[in-house]
């Protein structure tokens, strides 16, 4: 793995030109090649056990967490009933392991083309993989845009837990994934994907919001902060065929002891309020840009 040398991790990438996050490694616990991408999992010194496809850091032990519970909470908590889920992706098992936590989902549906992946995060990250063995789910290998087009008007929610937009997780930023995932919702359907930052993915961000928009009635953009990813943070889109949502106030809303029983370290309702907040950058950027359908290519900046 090229970004490893001298006991240390270093994650490079086109999409945040300039910088890197380095980790200290202790070691290599798994690294392969499968049919889609190059597998490692790491020990690190300061983040625990790190998944990492294609040179990217997917997660770490010590903050997974937050993505995977806002992810999940943020679509989950915003519909009024989501008893059927969709997700497309999500191999380590971190988002099945907070969607089966809802207590409105009885069942949820996983499609994931990777069964390596799946496979070492049952092994090697179990304080994720367990989401791959609980009793709601419904695990599937295979491609998600072959699934979707064969199961139409089925899901409350489909969450998108996908890598970043190079090589082959390019098509689900893509305005056909949006589209096709529309028809397999049911009415008043919502959809969450991930979406990038808007510190270093700024115009990539502006593009999948406008073909969320263009898909369905409301649309928005939140984020959550995951110290081992760039920036700092993540962001999420979130579709929906009810035109009378509003994505910054849940329709369902947890008390402490609830939260205490889902084991939820990051997600709350204060906090999905917040999640919606933008910085006056980002929300003119992605909102008014969005919204006046301006040129593609005019160059966005900070």
């Amino acid at each position: 793995m090229n970004g490893l040398k001298e006991g240390w991790f270093s994650e490079t990438s086109s999409l945040w030109p300039g910088t890197c996050l380095s980790l200290q490694v202790d070691s290599v616990l798994h690294s392969e090649k499968s049919d889609f991408q190059d597998i490692t999992v790491l020990q690190s010194k300061a983040y625990g056990r790190v998944l990492i496809l294609d040179g990217i850091i997917q997660c770490t032990e010590s903050d997974e967490f937050s993505y995977q519970e806002m992810i999940s909470f943020l679509p989950l908590c915003s519909h009024p009933s989501p008893k059927k889920v969709l997700i497309v992706g999500g191999g380590d098992g971190g988002v099945a392991r907070e969607v089966a936590k809802h207590p409105d989902v009885e069942e949820v549906t996983q499609v994931e083309i990777d069964a390596k992946v799946l496979e070492v995060s049952k092994k090697y990250l179990p304080f994720m993989g367990q989401g791959l063995s609980h009793p709601k789910l419904k695990l599937v290998v295979g491609d998600g845009f072959v699934f979707m087009s064969e199961h139409k008007k089925e899901f409350d929610v489909i969450i998108t837990d996908s890598s970043d937009p190079v090589g082959p997780a390019v098509s689900l930023f893509q305005q056909t994934y949006f589209e096709l995932m529309r028809e397999a919702l049911k009415p008043n359907g919502i959809v969450c994907s991930q979406a990038g930052t808007v510190w270093f993915n700024l115009r990539e961000v502006i593009d999948v919001m406008s073909h969320c928009k263009n898909v369905f009635k409301t649309h928005a953009y939140a984020y959550t902060c995951v110290p081992s990813y760039p920036s700092g943070q993540i962001g999420f889109v979130l579709g929906s065929l009810d035109a009378d949502i509003n994505f910054k106030e849940p329709r369902r809303i947890f008390n402490d002891t609830e939260m205490n029983d889902m084991k939820l370290r990051y997600y709350s309702s204060d906090i999905h309020k917040a999640a919606f907040t933008l910085p006056r950058f980002a929300q003119k950027a992605l909102y008014d840009n969005v919204t006046n359908n301006k040129d593609k290519n005019e160059n966005i900046r900070l």
